[in-house]
């Protein structure tokens, strides 16, 4: 094997790592600022009518203490009466999180597609193909948000939200009908995450843009784009949630591996969507307990709808099997990624730092062996060894009749 066969994957593990890092650092920021600025909105308290803060446009102010420091927030309903000498613009958090996010995304899947995003067991598509598809989600998820926003449905809340939910939900289930379990999950993020910054992008800076330049050229702001930016903040904060569960949830097979995997998808991200409207509420001073109540129950439903069979009772002949015969499969369909110096083009390393190489390290990881490769069928990763089911049916016997 080439020198290069071994460095690149190494070289891509570490613009794996820097790159991850760099999207969980920006994604903090952007989400820290969303959060603060819909919370700040729904605290603020209206001055009292006919006070100077009212005469100056004041809608809202609020006093707050933090780091041993008093700060007075003030927002104005539509602009100040002259544009200030410094503003600050929240959009970079936005901007460098999407794109640490792409970046990651053709890092770990784009550039390993037969591997992360095809399962020939749903789909026998290329790299390609596969490729194409998840580009292609998060164009038409903008394209459809947007003008859904632009449309008479965007000025109904409610009505808005249970659509939007219910395409997300079905582009699950049509993403999950081409792509691997977990490829159709962060595309679904991704999508979510590209309608975020677009929003940022498309809508909420250039209509802060304009309002300044109104001022700088003495005219009166429009308030339509404040209102604008206001709908697409709200949404925003409310897409979060969801999308930061979607980033996690790779090391989850258990909820992209199911059967229905796009309806568990849903649930989790209907109890994202109750608990943020909680705080939400609660920022406004009313306190519903129902909304947390919901997402818990939500969840709970899940975690017992997708509990796993305790193993069965192994019957006379099935005991019979040996650990030579285990072996010898987990050497040759999962041994390739999961080893000291793995063999499988793209790994530098072990996943997830588990080797399979020796018999002390198969009986130690038995349950994980068990659980990924017989309950949920989730490695190997894409089936790219080929493992049958006569043969997850012998590492499953192996592990109920104790797996010694």
């Amino acid at each position: 094997m080439d020198v290069f066969d071994y460095l690149i994957p190494y070289a891509l593990d570490w613009l794996n790592l820097v790159v991850r890092w760099l999207h969980l650092i920006t994604g903090i920021a952007w989400i820290g600022a969303s959060f603060y600025f819909v919370w700040l909105d729904n605290t603020i308290r209206a001055p009292a009518a006919g006070s100077e803060l009212a005469k100056k446009g004041v809608s809202g102010e609020l006093w707050a203490v933090h780091g041993g420091g008093f700060y007075n927030p003030q927002k104005y309903l539509v602009a100040p009466s002259e544009l200030p000498k410094e503003l600050h613009w929240f959009k970079w958090e936005a901007y460098s999180t999407w794109l640490s996010g792409f970046a990651l995304l053709t890092i770990v899947y784009y550039f390993n597609a037969q591997a992360m995003m095809v399962d020939k067991s749903v789909a026998d598509i290329g790299s390609w193909q596969a490729v194409g598809i998840g580009l292609g989600s998060l164009l038409l998820g903008w394209t459809v948000y947007d003008l859904l926003c632009r449309s008479k449905l965007g000025q109904r809340d409610v009505a808005f939200g249970v659509v939007m939910f219910a395409f997300l939900v079905a582009s699950a289930w049509v993403l999950g009908h081409y792509l691997s379990g977990r490829a159709a999950y962060i595309h679904v993020g991704a999508m979510i995450g590209t309608i975020m910054v677009a929003n940022v992008l498309m809508l909420i800076i250039p209509g802060q843009r304009k309002m300044v330049a109104a001022m700088a050229a003495g005219g009166k702001p429009d308030p339509i784009h404040g209102l604008r930016a206001k709908q697409r903040s709200v949404h925003n904060n409310y897409f979060t949630l969801p999308v930061l569960f979607i980033m996690i949830s790779n090391h989850y097979a258990m909820t992209y591996r199911h059967q229905h995997a796009w309806a568990v998808l849903a649930v989790i991200m209907a109890a994202g969507v109750v608990i943020r409207h909680f705080f939400n509420l609660r920022h406004k001073g009313r306190t519903e307990w129902k909304y947390p109540a919901i997402g818990v129950l939500l969840l709970l439903a899940l975690v017992v709808a997708l509990a796993p069979q305790p193993p069965r009772a192994a019957e006379v002949a099935t005991k019979a099997v040996q650990f030579a015969q285990v072996q010898a499969i987990v050497i040759q369909r999962c041994a390739t990624c999961h080893a000291d110096h793995p063999t499988q083009p793209g790994f530098a390393t072990a996943p997830a730092g588990i080797a399979l190489n020796t018999p002390e390290d198969i009986r130690q990881n038995a349950v994980k062996i068990y659980q990924q490769a017989v309950q949920m069928k989730a490695m190997p990763l894409a089936n790219l060894t080929n493992m049958t089911d006569a043969e997850r049916a012998q590492v499953g016997a192996w592990f109920e009749a104790g797996a010694k």
